[in-house]
C-alpha cells in the first residue's frame, strides 16, 4: 500500500502543501472551504500524521522514558502504574526498560560495577528514542549517584536518590512513629524492633521514628531490643528468636518488612510464642501475602501508586523548566491485621 504524505493531500485538495500543513498545525487562518476540502480528503484517504516527524520539526516528543530495576520487585508494578496514570491524563507515551538486577545481582545492589554498563545503556537506547525525561524505579532506597549519565535530559528518582537530583520518596519516619503509635495505643511499652541494614536511609529514618516514640511516649528503652536484620525472612526468624529468648522479653516487634516478619512468625511459633496474645507483630510494605498469613500481618502500607504520579509531576515540571513543585512525602497507612492484640494489664 502507497504511503500517504502531505504532497498526495495537497494534489487531491488542489491546494499547495503548504495550505495542508496550516490546516494540520492549525499554524494560520486558512478559509472554510478550503479547509473543508482539505480535511474530506484526508478522511478518504485515511492519512495519519506521522507523529515522530512532527516531534521532530517540534522538538517534542510527549515520551518518556522508564527505567525499572527489576519488576518483578514488589514496589515496582504500583509505582510504574501511578506513571502510566499520570501519562494518560496528560496524553503522553511511556518506554519502559527493564535491567532485572534481581535475577543479575541478587541483593548484591551495592556492586554497582556489576550492573552499571547495562543501565547506561539502557539510558543511552531511552535517549536515542528522543525521550524528553527518564524516571528510574529502584528496587531499593539507596544512593545510586553516578551510576547513569543523562547528558542533562531531566531525570526524577524514585525508590531511590542520587545527589543533586530530584528524588520522589515517602516518609519513612512518620510511617514508624505512626506503627509505634498504634502500638503504645494497644497497651504495649516493651516495643522491640527489628530493623533493615543500617546503611540504608529507610532503616536509619523508620528507626527515628521508633527512637522519636520511644521518647515522646516514655516508654522504657532496652538497648537488647534492638536487632539488625538484613530484609531477608531468615534474619527475621533468627532475631525474632534471640528476643524471644530474653529473661524480660518484648511484648511486641516493629519489624521494618514483611519478609522478616514471616520470619518472626515461624521463629514465634516454633519457641511456643503466640501470636498475637503473646507477642504482637507489625511489618511493613503491605506484601500482598501479608494478608494470607496466620494470623495475618499488620503492616504499613507505602503510598507506591501517589510516588509514581509525584514522580510524573515532577519530572514534567523539569522538562517545562517550571520550578518542581515542593510537596510533603505521601504518608503509609496502617493495614490492620490480627498481628496486633491488646496487651492484658499482667504482662505490662
Amino acid at each position: 500500500m502507497k504511503k500517504i504524505g502531505i504532497k498526495e493531500i495537497a494534489l487531491h485538495a488542489e491546494v499547495s502543501t503548504a495550505t495542508v500543513s496550516y490546516v494540520l498545525n492549525g499554524t494560520r487562518n486558512v478559509s472554510f472551504k478550503t479547509k473543508e476540502r482539505v480535511l474530506k480528503v484526508i478522511e478518504e484517504l485515511n492519512y495519519m500524521p506521522n507523529d515522530i516527524a512532527k516531534s521532530l520539526k517540534s522538538n517534542k516528543t510527549n515520551t518518556i522514558g522508564v527505567i525499572a530495576e527489576d519488576l518483578t520487585v514488589f514496589n515496582a508494578p504500583e509505582i510504574i502504574d501511578g506513571i502510566n496514570e499520570y501519562a494518560e491524563k496528560n496524553d503522553l507515551q511511556i518506554l519502559l526498560t527493564n535491567l532485572r538486577l534481581q535475577k543479575r545481582v541478587g541483593y548484591d545492589y551495592a556492586n554497582t560495577e556489576a550492573y552499571q554498563k547495562r543501565a547506561q545503556e539502557a539510558v543511552s537506547s531511552l535517549l536515542s528514542k528522543q525521550v524528553e525525561g527518564i524516571i528510574y524505579v529502584g528496587v531499593h532506597a539507596r544512593d545510586i549517584t553516578g551510576l547513569i549519565n543523562t547528558y542533562e535530559k531531566p531525570i526524577v528518582y524514585t525508590y531511590c536518590y542520587a545527589e543533586g537530583e530530584s528524588s520522589i520518596q515517602y516518609n519513612d519516619e512518620q510511617a514508624a512513629y505512626d506503627a509505634m503509635a498504634y502500638l503504645v495505643g494497644k497497651g504495649h511499652t516493651r516495643i522491640g524492633i527489628i530493623s533493615g541494614l543500617m546503611d540504608s536511609i529507610p532503616s536509619r529514618l523508620r528507626f527515628n521514628g521508633y527512637y522519636k516514640a520511644m521518647t515522646e511516649f516514655q516508654l522504657p528503652f532496652d538497648p537488647q531490643f534492638i536487632r539488625i536484620g538484613n530484609w531477608s525472612s531468615e534474619s527475621g526468624y533468627r532475631l525474632t528468636g534471640e528476643l524471644m529468648q530474653l529473661t524480660n522479653r518484648p511484648t511486641a516487634l516493629l519489624i521494618m518488612n514483611d519478609l522478616m516478619a514471616v520470619g518472626a512468625l515461624k521463629a514465634a511459633a516454633e519457641q511456643g510464642v503466640c501470636v498475637p496474645s503473646d507477642l504482637s507483630l507489625i511489618g511493613f510494605d503491605n506484601r500482598e501475602f501479608s494478608a494470607y498469613l496466620s494470623p495475618g500481618i499488620t503492616t504499613m502500607d507505602v503510598p507506591l501508586h501517589e510516588i509514581g504520579i509525584l514522580a510524573m509531576k515532577t519530572l514534567r515540571s523539569k522538562i517545562d523548566g517550571q520550578p518542581v513543585p515542593e510537596e510533603e512525602a505521601p504518608l503509609c497507612t496502617l493495614i490492620e491485621r490480627e498481628s496486633v492484640a491488646q496487651i492484658e494489664p499482667e504482662k505490662l
